[in-house]
């Protein structure tokens, strides 16, 4: 299968920004004492970065920056890129550097690259289960706070789309924003009326009914939150039979084993929250090598 081509790295200055506040959060006030105390200041060190299980790789970027933290010097060998498939026990990356930068950075690297790896594999998962009918995969606003834009483009690594990123980029009309508004109609109206005319308009329904009453305007999305397979079929005949193009996107209830199925209603996209709050890390470790004389 093939994934979509990453369409950049993260900005260098927010994954140094999150590895330093990870770093200063590990460090405390006294620094890596064990490393400091058991091994000598100018010692190096060779090791390489494996996998313990196969999987998507994304989050590279993190290694680099906990290791040059602490030495500017170090040469780091990258074997895989961000989206690359990688096989049990396949090297990842080869470190040759200070052995106290290497010991006091490595636990934050692995967390930083496990964690988004593991994100990567399991929508890459989901990405394999839905090939060839036409529906993508995208994550939601289910996010660590404070990760959510490594958590993203983890997604992307893992072959899926992203979702809006925050409350600012679109309009998404909830349930809860009905029932306060009044009704479907009414929070339509009011988003139409008051949102920039950059913005679009996304509207989350539950019914049929609910979809009639939202297809009478100009909307740019229908979110079809927990219909039946039977139900998002007709949905998407109501939305494909319509002059304009309105893209169709279904939630809940979604895991590997029912997404097939789901995709195969005719939906354009398929949110599932767990690809970012419930993807597994990934296992992977740095293994010692030699000493550099």
């Amino acid at each position: 299968m093939s994934f979509r081509q990453l369409d950049a790295p993260l900005p260098s200055f927010t994954v140094y920004r999150a590895v330093h506040d990870a770093l200063k959060e590990d460090l405390g006030r006294a620094g890596d004492v064990t490393t400091n105390a058991v091994i000598p200041k100018n010692h190096k060190a060779i090791v390489s970065i494996k996998a313990r299980q196969p999987g998507r790789l994304a989050g590279i970027q993190f290694v680099e920056a906990a290791i040059l933290t602490f030495d500017p010097d170090a040469d780091i060998e990258i074997k895989c890129n961000d989206g690359d498939l990688i096989e049990a026990d396949g090297t990842i990356a080869r470190i040759s550097a200070n052995a106290r930068a290497i010991l006091t950075g490595e636990r934050t690297a692995l967390n930083f690259l496990g964690h988004l790896s593991g994100i990567a594999s399991l929508t890459s998962r989901y990405v394999e289960a839905v090939q060839g009918s036409g529906a993508d995969i995208c994550c939601t606003r289910k996010t660590i706070p404070g990760l959510r834009e490594f958590e993203k483009y983890a997604v992307r690594a893992g072959g899926g789309r992203n979702h809006r990123f925050g409350l600012d980029d679109a309009v998404l009309i909830k349930d809860n924003h009905i029932a306060m508004a009044g009704s479907v109609s009414i929070a339509i109206e009011h988003a139409l009326e008051n949102a920039g005319h950059m913005l679009k308009v996304e509207v989350e329904v539950d019914t049929i009914e609910q979809l009639e009453e939202a297809l009478r305007y100009p909307i740019d999305a229908v979110l079809l939150d927990n219909m039946s397979n039977d139900q998002l079929k007709r949905a998407v005949s109501m939305v494909t039979a319509l002059p304009e193009k309105i893209i169709t996107e279904a939630s809940g209830g979604v895991n590997l084993n029912t997404v097939k199925s789901i995709a195969d209603t005719g939906v354009d996209l398929i949110s599932v929250g767990a690809l970012t709050h419930s993807a597994p890390t990934l296992d992977l470790g740095i293994d010692f090598e030699s000493h550099i004389s």
